[in-house]
């Protein structure tokens, strides 16, 4: 991955790591809507028509939202439970394992699809554009035991990120449920950051082009993009982090943001929302770094 970019995750983790123990009151809170929007955006990717306020409602008040299928609703209860269990799973600090994978796809699929929840799928699949095929089902149990392995094992050296990464696709790349994999692939890959003691860290569902484009690129056998878009995702949660516990220079409103520059905090959000400059979202606003308007207004230079 890029070696500057994998730099400022080094640095901004060690400053987050120089601010332990973090207040619980607030870390509490703050994992509280990671997890929420964790929830909203790794549905939202599949499909899942729920809104963020509507997830919330769903998970916290248990409220049926009117009009919405009942699987939306179990997707969204579902993606809860099983990052609660990513967070018992985390207090073990071992080494990933089948049996972490099923359980956490088991719970992904309960009162969905219940005779595939927690199985290796028993048929062959096809995934729409992609360039290559998953392998046949008869080879998944021995494709997942080599899976494993490489992450225990890490043969080529992979740093944590990128090893985080490989995490994901690896597991994308086999398919080797029916249905669940990408939000199991997310959630897999939270699992081993949170071990290695970084934040929750999401795939927004503003960037969902992007995140399929560096999906196709590594299926192509390039994962280095795929890589650095994780990377970029990482920092974006390790930023935010730091601006809650540490005060200093980070992501700002976007109303504050719009000051000085030739964009108005309408258009500003209009980008936002199209991916097409780099923002985080929290609760309902969206906040972003002076820096990546600067960026923004280079490229349109360009």
């Amino acid at each position: 991955m890029d070696k500057d970019l994998f730099g400022r995750l080094l640095k901004k983790k060690g400053d987050l790591d120089s601010i332990r123990p973090l207040p619980q009151s607030v870390l509490v809170n703050l994992r509280k809507q990671f997890a929420i929007e964790l929830a909203y955006n790794s549905n939202a990717i599949e499909g899942n028509t729920l809104t963020l306020k509507e997830t919330r409602m769903v998970i916290e008040e248990g409220i049926t939202i009117r009009g919405k299928p009942l699987r939306e609703h179990f997707e969204a209860i579902n993606h809860q439970k099983a990052f609660n269990f990513l967070e018992e799973l985390v207090k073990s600090n071992s080494q990933i394992t089948e049996d972490e994978i099923r359980g956490i796809h088991r719970i992904i699929l309960t009162g969905i699809e219940d005779d595939y929840a927690g199985r290796y799928r028993d048929v062959n699949v096809r995934i729409l554009g992609a360039i290559k095929s998953p392998p046949r089902f008869e080879k998944v149990p021995a494709r997942m035991s080599e899976y494993v392995d490489k992450i225990m094992k890490n043969p080529d050296g992979l740093n944590t990120i990128e090893m985080a990464a490989f995490i994901h696709f690896g597991l994308v790349e086999i398919h080797p449920f029916i249905d669940g994999n990408g939000r199991t692939a997310r959630l897999l890959m939270n699992l081993f950051l949170m071990r290695n003691g970084f934040p929750v860290t999401m795939v927004l569902k503003a960037d969902r082009e992007k995140y399929y484009e560096r999906l196709k690129s590594a299926d192509e056998g390039d994962i280095k993009p795929f890589m650095d878009f994780m990377g970029r995702a990482v920092e974006r949660s390790l930023d935010l982090y730091l601006d809650t516990f540490k005060k200093g220079p980070g992501y700002v409103s976007l109303a504050e943001a719009s000051k000085g520059t030739p964009y108005s905090q309408e258009y500003l959000s209009l980008l936002a929302r199209k991916g097409r400059i780099e923002t985080a979202k929290l609760g309902r606003n969206w906040y972003i770094k002076k820096e990546a308007i600067n960026r923004y207004i280079k490229s349109k230079k360009k």
